[in-house]
């Protein structure tokens, strides 16, 4: 077989990475370096973006290391026994490729996973050694994320923390017997004290930050100055919603999580049949990041959330703030010239900027449909929800055919 060039490499892998969510260059240090030695910052804008949600700007190199793998996990497709097309950088390799991309502006940092080769501990010293280098033999300032491996030695963690602006440990599946099923070779404990450990040490350095007392110099590296997150597979297993989003709640709360991912499973096909892939469960994935948001920012609670679910199963056709408001219709109609922010920040439509701009317009004048409707991107769906000083929906917030209003339609099956 004819030896891979470093582009086939890149190809194999960079596609292999796609199945890792986590990729956000968010919250870490602001680092430049202009005016000085060094290359790469932490702000700078690369050729190739995409933007979440909030406006953030994502243009990271995202590879794998490798996407050989000694682990057997059901719901992978890079498993020990799947047939995927195989190939695996050297440290060297991949530090010169994120070098030359970051020159070449495509990128504004690196965002590295990895298969698990010889050994957790060999993988981790490998994926370590890219980031360290880059670092300290390069002065490479960009962003770094590192996904980590829980059953690697605490140390390696640690030292991966230290030249890493983020690191995740993944959850993988929402509940322990699932993870023992899907993936016998992982441990739900070792996980969850691997996550553990990085929350302390991000703890510790914080009170070291406020103290001064431990640092031996401001130039001293902090460690995981992003924060962690993980990444909980959607669709593998017959988790509802319900035990996926409080499986989310305690993340954040017990560790501290800057984000949870989901990832919504793609089955595999089997090589020789010829049916196609299951679609994956997209609306389903998409639902559950609007949970995630109600949760962290709308200040709803988690049972709140799942009042409206079904047999624990958020509802496909509607967002979850939607369906909370349709079925706790005792809240509403709101009047936007009297409510509280978290009262508006209920509402149907109205999210944390639209609360923002109607509480400041408000001081000045009583508000009307009219100044809504500049405010608002949606008023549409607003409209059965609240009260201006000219407009009551009346009876419309009560109508049994309200949900019918921002269902989609129905469509013809076809028997072709």
């Amino acid at each position: 077989m004819a030896k891979r060039t470093l582009i086939d490499k890149l190809a194999i892998l960079a596609d292999a990475a796609k199945y890792d969510a986590s990729c956000a260059s968010s919250g870490t240090n602001t680092r430049s370096s202009l005016g000085s030695s060094g290359i790469g910052s932490t702000e700078g804008m690369g050729i190739c973006h995409a933007y979440a949600p909030d406006g953030r700007c994502i243009s990271l190199l995202k590879v794998l290391l490798t996407n050989f793998c000694i682990f057997e996990c059901r719901y992978c497709i890079n498993r020990s026994s799947s047939n995927v097309e195989r190939a695996r950088f050297t440290p060297s390799e991949l530090i010169t490729l994120t070098l030359d991309f970051y020159k070449r502006n495509y990128i504004e940092g690196l965002f590295l996973s990895s298969g698990i080769i010889q050994s957790p501990d060999y993988t981790m010293e490998q994926l370590v050694e890219v980031a360290r280098a880059l670092r300290e033999d390069h002065s490479f300032r960009g962003y770094i994320h590192l996904k980590t491996i829980a059953e690697a030695d605490p140390l390696l963690i640690e030292q991966a923390g230290l030249y890493a602006d983020r690191l995740s440990v993944n959850i993988e599946l929402p509940t322990e017997t699932s993870l023992s099923s899907f993936a016998p070779e992982k441990s739900g404990q070792t996980i969850r004290k691997a996550m553990a450990d990085v929350r302390l040490r991000i703890d510790a350095q914080k009170g070291e930050d406020a103290s001064k007392s431990h640092r031996k110099s401001n130039n001293a590296p902090k460690f995981a100055p992003a924060g962690q997150s993980t990444q909980m597979i959607i669709g593998a297993d017959k988790s509802t919603d319900a035990d996926i989003i409080e499986t989310s709640e305690r993340l954040y709360s017990g560790y501290k999580m800057r984000r949870v991912y989901y990832s919504a499973y793609s089955p595999i096909p089997d090589a020789s049949s010829d049916l196609p892939p299951i679609s994956p469960p997209l609306i389903r994935e998409h639902r559950l990041y609007q949970a995630d948001w109600l949760f962290r920012f709308y200040g709803f609670r988690t049972d709140e959330i799942l009042s409206s679910s079904i047999n624990g199963m958020l509802d496909l056709e509607i967002d979850p703030k939607l369906s909370w408001a349709l079925k706790h219709r005792e809240w509403f109609p709101i009047d936007i010239n009297h409510a509280s922010k978290s009262q508006l920040m209920r509402v149907p439509g109205f999210g944390s900027r639209t609360v923002e701009k109607l509480l400041k317009a408000r001081r000045l004048t009583r508000l009307n449909l009219q100044d809504l409707i500049k405010l608002a991107p949606s008023v549409k769906k607003v409209l059965p929800f609240i009260e201006t000083s000219d407009w009551s929906p009346g009876h419309l917030t009560d109508s049994e055919h309200l949900r019918a209003r921002y269902a989609p339609p129905p469509e013809q099956l076809t028997l072709i």
